[in-house]
């Protein structure tokens, strides 16, 4: 069961809506969202996926049902947020804007520049209308969360991987942002910076051969599983926390970033220029 908090600190089982709920981290979260008692709507744009995830809550006795939704439309946001109402008989309690693509593998000046409008469009723009659709209705409900799912590429800034960078700190900043404007009202906003969780976006994106052979190695040895990353975030946005950063390494390329920027982001670049 998740508590929300409002100023009578009142305990409610999550109405969930969570973008890219077909696999991953957004399939994770609905599991687990259906485990604590919940209802969730599980969205993606492929809907077989969307269904294959409602299928596994609905298999083990939750409620979930599955539903279309191309984050990059506003109207399709929209519709999902009508058809959740109409299912739920009132607004959802906890939106998690998880869509996202992964790119990488080009310096700026050779990053296609329809990579850019893909991986801005899909992880910059869905967080950013999923926020602007749900935020009226979860002040209508009063309390409840938004989880908007960020990466530590955020403040990592590698080389290489600009577009996705760009995106993912774009949304901390909206997560930020919001979280200052809802503070007081009851309703938690959390950003999720994790490293590397284990998960098929290296394979299902747009990165370069080499890069991919090099993330993928650094899952196998540092990732860790989906479902345990939406167990952690999950009970930070419990608690009222901005930040999810679920892995140690995450937590400290934050710190070392956030008190010694300058030396932070040539170590990166020297470092990298070695390793590849």
């Amino acid at each position: 069961m998740l508590f929300f908090g409002s100023s009578r600190r009142r305990s409610h089982r999550a109405d969930a809506v969570i973008t890219g709920a077909g696999s991953g981290i957004g399939a994770a979260f609905a599991t687990e969202l259906a485990r604590r008692g919940g209802r969730v709507v599980c969205s993606d744009i492929d809907l077989d996926a969307a269904r294959r995830t409602a299928a596994t809550i609905t298999d083990r006795d939750g409620q979930a049902i599955a539903q279309q939704c191309d984050v990059t439309d506003v109207d399709a946001v929209y519709r999902l947020a009508h058809q959740a109402q109409s299912w739920f008989d009132g607004p959802p309690t906890l939106v998690i804007n998880n869509a996202g693509v992964g790119a990488g593998g080009s310096p700026i000046g050779e990053t296609d520049l329809r990579d850019w409008n893909w991986v801005l469009n899909i992880n910059l723009w869905g967080p950013i209308h999923g926020c602007h659709v749900f935020t009226p209705l979860l002040r209508e409900a009063g309390y409840g969360g938004i989880i908007n799912v960020a990466s530590a590429a955020a403040f990592g800034a590698l080389p290489g991987m600009a577009a996705y960078n760009v995106s993912k700190a774009g949304t901390l900043s909206l997560s930020e942002t919001l979280a200052a404007e809802l503070a007081g009202t009851g309703i938690h906003v959390t950003a999720l910076c994790p490293t590397f969780v284990k998960t098929n976006i290296v394979g299902a994106g747009r990165i370069s051969d080499r890069s991919t052979q090099l993330a993928d190695q650094l899952m196998r040895w540092t990732g860790f599983s989906a479902e345990r990353v939406a167990r952690m975030c999950l009970d930070t946005n419990d608690r009222g926390g901005l930040y999810c950063m679920p892995q140690p390494d995450s937590r400290i390329f934050w710190g070392v970033k956030r008190f010694t920027p300058t030396v932070y982001t040539r170590a990166v670049g020297v470092t990298t220029r070695i390793t590849t």
